[in-house]
């Protein structure tokens, strides 16, 4: 490991710029994609690969270089979940747009605050744990094997010029979808008895590589959710209603009322359920910390390995960030009810803020540790904090209020539970990076300080990136939200609960079918883990990927489920060659070049229609329509089958 006495340029100005440029390009495609199908990604290999591959034209560059590089890019994907609730202030109607410097100051804040929560938990959570980090190690790895040799060079080269290239294709089919020729969507709906139903699918490599990303297991509980609900749940309800008008119409007016109310109970149950399994294991984990911090003798010369930040800083910025807070909560109350009895409500929201957080900064830090950031249930940690957030204000405001005051409760209380979901995001995030630091011999407290940066620089491109969506397409269940409005399912089902405490609205008997159908997948479950580990390997079906299968539609899904297979057989055919983990990290990186250009190539559409009022790229007419579902279909297949051709061939050449 680096020592204190090795000189090594670490906390560099290009490091920053490099990390800094990339969180923007990263934060964005995490927003667009999070809002789509309710699932980010992992930014902090590719992150990796791109830095080894531009910083190794310097010659003093160092193995720390890179991974600070990859520290500050890593906040991309923590800082973009705050997707997950706050665009529930646009649901609720409170706000009609994001305004800049709120939205910065909040996420900047909160996710500031989940940095300085975690520094005193790396001791025992990273360095005295025996947790495996698997994005951590894997990132370590890449690091050490990319940095060591020159065909560390050469594999960085090809990761990069894969990434490129999984984003070359992703824009071009995405520019065929924006001229009209190939559909955006290919969809059929048909009657089922007395009930009907359809099947879909979005024309989109970005969902494709999401599905490689997450995995069989994953990719199977979605699609078992979907047939749940689009292959019972509805041809079942719209009999039970009578189908009248058009079947398409029918079909999508009982889901998104019905439905997909049924897979919000599921979404609740299973996300409980997902974070009460971690109890136990994330108590004997935190059960040391308390030792560990007294074993620490003052003092002695401590190896850089070992230097966070100080408590001085560490508690310091936790105590002022409590003035920017209430201000701001402050200035959002203002004309509703809460602001009659501010002086308790914002007492009683800091006390939570600082409590709650300090909490959720310790789950979230583990469950990362124990499965990894991406499989991470953080949106349980959402769930139970907007309903502990509720309580609280209805105790604080008890009575019946009109519509509009009980609008603004709702608002408060999402606003205030948004703080505690940004320490909770960035908590689940950056033990993970310290991890990697770790093990390549980082100093701490420079992660921490460009953990920091990378969150600050998430923070601005935040806003602008969720104003354009919010106009051009909206969210479901806005009242601006058109057709085509992004689901945005976290943010959708945690102000269905705010709204449901505090205002009594919700469908409690649909609630609790999910719930019921979930309880099932559960016991389900377990017996397959009970099998597994009899027979040392089988699938699970994840409680929450079913819930998320079952609340999403089905276009989503389908094409996402089918990428986790496409996945699958591309890491068994990695599993015969001679490197196999290279090329499963090939893979990785396509998937996520896939995602990167989609992501980029669908802003820049969505922001000429923000500019035009409508797409000026369309070259053709609605009777084009069925020609274009057939292109699409044609196209997306073609495309996916030659970008992992392209990418076996050229990886096999490196190997």
């Amino acid at each position: 490991m680096t020592t204190a006495t090795t000189p090594v340029r670490e906390l560099t100005l290009r490091a920053i710029l490099l990390g800094g440029s990339l969180t923007f390009l990263f934060t964005a495609a995490n927003v667009y994609f999070g809002l789509r199908v309710g699932l980010t990604f992992s930014t902090a290999l590719p992150a990796a690969v791109i830095s080894m591959a531009l910083l190794r034209n310097f010659s003093d560059n160092s193995l720390v270089e890179n991974n600070i590089t990859q520290t500050i890019c890593s906040a991309a994907g923590a800082v973009a979940t705050i997707i997950f609730i706050i665009p529930g202030l646009i649901m609720v109607g409170w706000w009609t747009s994001f305004p800049y410097w709120t939205t910065v100051a909040l996420c900047f804040i909160g996710g500031t605050m989940g940095v300085m929560m975690s520094v005193p938990l790396r001791r025992a959570l990273v360095v005295n744990s025996p947790l495996p980090y698997p994005e951590g190690i894997a990132g370590a790895e890449v690091l050490r094997v990319g940095g060591a040799t020159a065909e560390g060079a050469a594999e960085s080269r090809f990761g990069l010029r894969t990434m490129v290239f999984g984003g070359l294709v992703s824009v071009v089919l995405a520019v065929l979808i924006a001229f009209g020729l190939a559909a955006a969507e290919i969809s059929r709906f048909f009657r089922v008895g007395a009930g009907a139903t359809g099947v879909a699918s979005t024309t989109s490599l970005g969902l494709l590589a999401i599905g490689h990303l997450i995995g069989l297991s994953a990719g199977i509980a979605l699609l078992v959710g979907t047939v749940i609900s689009w292959g019972i749940l509805l041809p079942w309800m719209t009999a039970a209603a009578g189908v009248t008008g058009s079947v398409e119409d029918f079909v999508g007016t009982i889901f998104s009322t019905q439905v997909r109310f049924i897979g919000a109970g599921a979404i609740a149950v299973a996300a409980i359920w997902t974070m009460l399994k971690l109890v136990k294991p994330i108590a004997e984990g935190l059960a040391g910390i308390a030792a560990t911090s007294r074993a620490r003798k003052g003092g002695e010369v401590i190896d850089i390995t070992e230097r966070d930040l100080p408590g001085s800083i560490v508690y310091g910025t936790l105590l002022i960030a409590l003035l920017p807070i209430a201000w701001m909560l402050w200035t959002f109350v203002q004309g509703g009810p809460v602001a009659a009895n501010f002086g308790v409500a914002i007492t009683a929201t800091l006390v939570f803020v600082l409590a709650i957080g300090a909490v959720v900064a310790a789950v979230t830090g583990y469950m990362a540790g124990l499965v990894g950031t991406s499989n991470s249930p953080v949106s349980g940690v959402g769930i139970l904090s907007i309903i502990v957030a509720s309580i609280m204000v209805m105790l604080l405001f008890p009575g019946h209020h009109s519509d509009a005051d009980t609008k603004a409760l709702v608002a408060f209380a999402l606003f205030a539970t948004s703080f505690v979901f940004g320490i909770a995001l960035v908590a689940n995030d950056n033990l993970q990076d310290l991890k990697t630091g770790y093990l390549v011999g980082s100093t701490p407290w420079k992660q921490q300080v460009a953990l920091v940066i990378g969150i600050a620089c998430g923070s601005l491109v935040i806003p602008p990136v969720l104003n354009l969506l919010n106009t051009t397409m909206g969210f479901a269940g806005a009242p601006n939200a058109g057709p085509g409005s992004l689901p945005a399912p976290q943010a959708s089902l945690i102000s269905s609960l705010a709204q449901g405490v505090l205002g009594g609205t919700l469908r409690w008997d649909l609630l609790g079918y999910g719930a019921a159908i979930i309880g099932v997948v559960i016991v389900i479950d377990e017996w397959l883990g009970v099998r597994a580990r009899t027979n040392g390997k089988g699938l699970r079906l994840p409680p929450l990927g079913v819930a998320m299968g079952m609340y999403l539609p089905i276009s989503l899904i389908l094409i996402t489920a089918i990428g986790a297979f496409v996945g699958h057989f591309w890491d068994k055919r990695a599993d015969r060659t001679t490197r196999p983990e290279f090329m499963k990290r090939s893979g990785v990186l396509l998937a996520t070049g896939l995602i990167v250009g989609e992501s980029l190539a669908g802003l820049a559409t969505t922001g000429l229609v923000g500019i035009f009022g409508e797409n000026p790229l369309i070259l053709v007419n609605e009777n084009f329509a069925p020609a274009a579902q057939l292109i699409a279909l044609v196209a997306l297949v073609a495309f996916a089958w030659y970008a992992y051709r392209w990418t076996r061939i050229e990886a096999e050449k490196v190997a």
